[in-house]
């Protein structure tokens, strides 16, 4: 064991050096230039895990073409209350992006966030009529002004033209487009931001190190031990909070910090693959991301969408993802990842859910089984003229679901994103999937509130907040006129589209 008194100090040491932990880092040196940080990564280089480009939709979680945020309820009325959340959450994100293009933070927008038009399409009538009724619910709140909807395939030759060629005209199709919608690539994001942080007194990032253990100290921080490379070793800093946004390898890390907050939750990890298609004339003939409706019992990262995906500059084609299991919690993990997780506090939340949630385990047993043919068949839905010579798989990154423990079933699975923090506010685990990096700003902001109280009251936190995201302490959901300055000020910053 290695003594305190001989251990690094910190003021924050952030655990994992993808998007969520490069945003909270950026954030935290705004509000105070200075703070001591220090960043641990056990990949050799930041993003490599779902940061990555290849390893996510990259959608830019607008809530503009994803169906799942609307469901339809039993008296047939569409509920938009979620897709308003994660809508506006998103602008904090493009606020918090803009002042760091206009202070020179981040050198150009190009290097990471595109316009790229968000599209939803079903086929059938029965989603025909669904999808109607969605784009009248939405687009009667201004947040979704802009909004276009059409059954006619000529005009949606016009918004995707591979959705169009070779289909049945007999076919019952309709489809929602959003020009305003985005592609970012939250790899090059998370480098960016990183390599300004790189500049800055008092932070230092650590790459190929393991964190595997936190203890509370007597004057309540934290000591974080570091495995060095080669295990010959370890290190420990001192820290006065800590953030856990390892992706898939927070939970083990909660599991160790031992706080009362974080017993009970569990995980369980859905693998991906995608279809990539690289031919440049193909690429250029699809400027969308065209969401479907989702399986029965499938989880909503595996929404199957054809999307336009702009990478380290070169125009790419993905679709999927088609999801399967495994017991990897990170791309690059041990199969024994999920095994290590299991405790006497979570065993009964997650027996519990394998009771309960056995359409999701048909379905992921289905992905697992599905052959080529099959999965090329899905594709050919989306892209009826679709040559398989043109397209090969791409391995998506590994999303842990939530398993926490619920009073009435025994325990529940969730698909979003949720913050565990312990309750004197030292540290706090990010665990869940989506909406995920799309929400990395909000994330950040609910980190501040939980964790931050006293600075943001007493030490002028509140007041920099508010010039780096000018909306905070307001909705945009409640605020049309703010809504529509916001947008149309990032959006000239980002040079994105505006309506």
């Amino acid at each position: 064991m290695t003594d305190e008194t001989h251990a690094d100090e910190a003021d924050v040491a952030l655990i994992g050096a993808g998007i969520m932990s490069a945003t909270l880092g950026v954030v935290l040196e705004q509000l105070q230039p200075g703070l001591k940080m220090q960043m641990f990564e056990v990949r050799e280089r930041e993003a490599q895990e779902s940061s990555s480009a290849w390893n996510n939709a990259g959608t830019g979680h607008a809530a503009l073409c994803e169906l799942n945020y609307t469901p339809q309820l039993s008296d047939g009325t569409i509920d938009i209350s979620k897709a308003l959340q994660v809508n506006t959450e998103f602008d904090l994100s493009r606020q918090l992006w803009s002042h760091l293009v206009k202070t020179g933070a981040i050198t150009s927008p190009a290097a990471f966030i595109h316009p790229v038009p968000h599209v939803s399409f079903v086929r059938g009538a029965d989603d025909a009529t669904f999808l109607r009724k969605r784009h009248a619910a939405l687009t009667a709140h201004h947040c979704y002004k802009g909004m276009d909807f059409t059954q006619d395939t000529a005009r949606l030759a016009e918004w995707a033209p591979l959705v169009v060629e070779g289909r049945d005209p007999g076919e019952t199709v309709a489809a929602t487009q959003m020009i305003t919608g985005t592609d970012v690539d939250y790899g090059a994001l998370t480098t960016n931001l990183l390599a300004y942080l790189k500049k800055r007194p008092g932070f230092a990032v650590h790459f190929s190190r393991r964190v595997v253990n936190l203890q509370r100290l007597a004057d309540a921080r934290w000591r974080v031990d570091v495995r060095e490379p080669g295990d010959t070793g370890t290190r420990s800093v001192v820290a006065k909070f800590v953030f856990i946004g390892a992706g898939g390898g927070a939970l083990p890390l909660l599991q160790k910090s031992g706080i009362e907050e974080g017993k009970g939750y569990a995980g369980f990890p859905v693998s991906g693959i995608w279809m990539r298609a690289d031919r440049p004339d193909l690429a250029a003939r699809h400027d969308a991301k065209v969401y479907g409706k989702a399986s029965v019992g499938s989880p909503p990262m595996s929404v199957p969408h054809l999307d336009t995906r702009i990478i380290a500059g070169k125009r790419h084609l993905l679709f999927g993802p088609y999801a399967g299991f495994s017991t990897r919690f990170l791309k690059h993990g041990s199969l024994f990842d999920m095994f290590r997780s299991m405790r006497l506090d979570n065993l009964g939340p997650m027996l519990a859910v394998a009771r309960d949630d056995f359409d999701l385990t048909e379905y992921l047993v289905g992905q697992v089984l599905e052959s080529k043919e099959e999965r090329f068949a899905a594709l050919r839905a989306f892209f009826p003229q679709a040559s398989e010579a043109d397209w090969r798989e791409e391995v998506a990154g590994q999303r842990v679901q939530i398993i926490k423990h619920d009073p009435k079933h025994g325990g529940v699975l969730e698909f979003g994103t949720e913050i565990v923090a312990a309750a004197d506010g030292s540290i706090v685990a990010l665990l869940g999937a989506s909406p995920g990096a799309s929400t990395s700003v909000w994330i950040a902001i609910e980190v501040l509130e939980r964790c931050f109280r006293r600075q943001l009251s007493a030490a002028g936190w509140t007041e920099r907040l508010k010039a780096i995201i000018p909306s905070y302490g307001h909705s945009l959901i409640d605020e049309a006129d703010l809504c529509r300055r916001v947008r149309a000020e990032t959006a000239e910053v980002l040079h994105l589209r505006n309506v």
